[in-house]
């Protein structure tokens, strides 16, 4: 099952199984980074007084709101900024606007995977692994669908199919699913463009952050898969 945005998930429908968030632009993309880059764990909170309430003088803290920087924290939203050497071996406290909270969202999941275009392959052989259902949220934008999601959750429903290819009969997906795997295939050729001509794409060039979206749209450059562990976001394996 997809789920288009964070408003649409039910409990029951993720309660259980096996949960893959998903926020391209830029959450998953930007704690995945800060993962490969040496970071230790993240704790992925809803809300900045959450964030405040966690904070300890050896932790990081990264975030945005309405896609800046928090004020007072030590990291934006910008995956590039998580390739800094300040963050190796550090706990990292971050809050998004949406992200973050897709993540709490699932939290009656049995495992919550975070996936991002960038780790896509990875992403979908951890589930698939696992042997137990499987549903990919999209975390969408203030509730709303959001297209580089949409596009990331092809990909992975990609990826199932060719895992699952032998067992189709017993192996399905939604309707809006089917939706995003041929969307996906359809510009599978040209997704920087594509996620360039997205809504949250324009409005993060115009911010003057195009080259997060460049980054953000390249295809299993990192095949790492953050997992959910008592509340904190580690390297599966």
């Amino acid at each position: 099952m997809v789920i288009p945005s964070v408003n649409e998930a039910r409990a029951d429908d993720l309660a259980n199984k096996t949960v893959i968030v998903i926020d391209v632009l830029r959450a998953t993309s930007t704690m995945l980074t800060a993962l490969a880059h040496g970071a230790k764990e993240i704790y992925p909170v809803e809300t900045v007084l959450q964030a405040k309430q966690l904070q300890q003088p050896h932790y990081l803290t990264g975030g945005e709101r309405s896609c800046r920087k928090i004020p007072g924290f030590d990291f934006g939203n910008s995956p590039l900024e998580y390739r800094d050497d300040r963050i190796a071996g550090k706990t990292i406290i971050v809050t998004t606007t949406n992200g973050t909270r897709a993540i709490q969202k699932a939290g009656k999941a049995a495992t919550i995977f975070t996936g991002s275009l960038l780790n896509g392959k990875a992403c979908a052989e951890a589930a698939a692994a696992l042997n137990k259902d499987i549903v990919i949220l999209c975390s969408g934008t203030q509730d709303v669908y959001a297209f580089e999601d949409g596009l990331c959750a092809g990909q992975l429903v990609d990826e199932l199919l060719r895992l699952f290819q032998h067992q189709r009969a017993e192996w399905g997906v939604n309707d809006f699913g089917l939706s995003m795997l041929h969307a996906f295939r359809h510009v599978e050729g040209d997704i920087p463009r594509a996620l360039l001509q997205s809504s949250n794409g324009k409005r993060l060039c115009k911010l003057g952050f195009e080259e997060d979206v460049h980054y953000c749209a390249q295809l299993n450059q990192v095949p790492l898969v953050p997992v959910l562990r008592e509340g904190k976001l580690i390297l599966g394996g």
